[in-house]
């Protein structure tokens, strides 16, 4: 490779970092560098330092992205915000998360029959398990079960 594509290529390199520090997405990087992205993923593939640069500053951009989120989130709660103040609450104070707790009385580690259909039924909600049989929800055996019925 002459030395005039290699230097070309090291700027393109450097330029597509640069981006990606400031939006973390490669098809848009790519697009605002005019490097088409199946050439930045030969880069990658092939320069195990390009490679490292480029987590390194996806990692960069995204913590950027994510501390402007909460900046505007903690904007939007302070201008009183019910939604914001909700989704705030929501994912980082444990009194409002959305859990199921299950507290027992006395001493047993034992369920009472009460306390485990109270737990099946809500993994039923959940969709976590099948209503018909019991068991963990599986996508294809509900289709297969539903076939059945029709």
């Amino acid at each position: 490779m002459s030395n005039a594509i290699e230097t070309r290529q090291t700027k393109q390199k450097e330029l597509i970092i640069a981006q990606l520090k400031l939006t973390p997405i490669v098809q848009i990087a790519c697009s605002k560098c005019n490097i088409a992205r199946s050439t930045y993923y030969l880069w990658a593939k092939e320069d195990k330092d390009f490679a490292a640069k480029v987590e390194a500053a996806v990692e960069y951009g995204t913590n950027m992205i994510n501390d402007l989120a909460e900046s505007q989130l903690v904007t939007l709660i302070k201008d009183g915000n019910i939604s914001a103040i909700f989704y705030w609450l929501n994912h980082r104070h444990g009194k409002y998360s959305n859990k199921l707790e299950i507290t027992t009385k006395g001493g047993s580690d034992e369920l009472t029959h009460e306390q485990g259909k109270s737990i099946k039924n809500a993994l039923v909600l959940a969709s976590l398990i099948n209503p018909i049989n019991g068991k963990e929800h599986n996508e294809q055996e509900s289709i297969k079960e539903k076939r059945k019925t029709d």
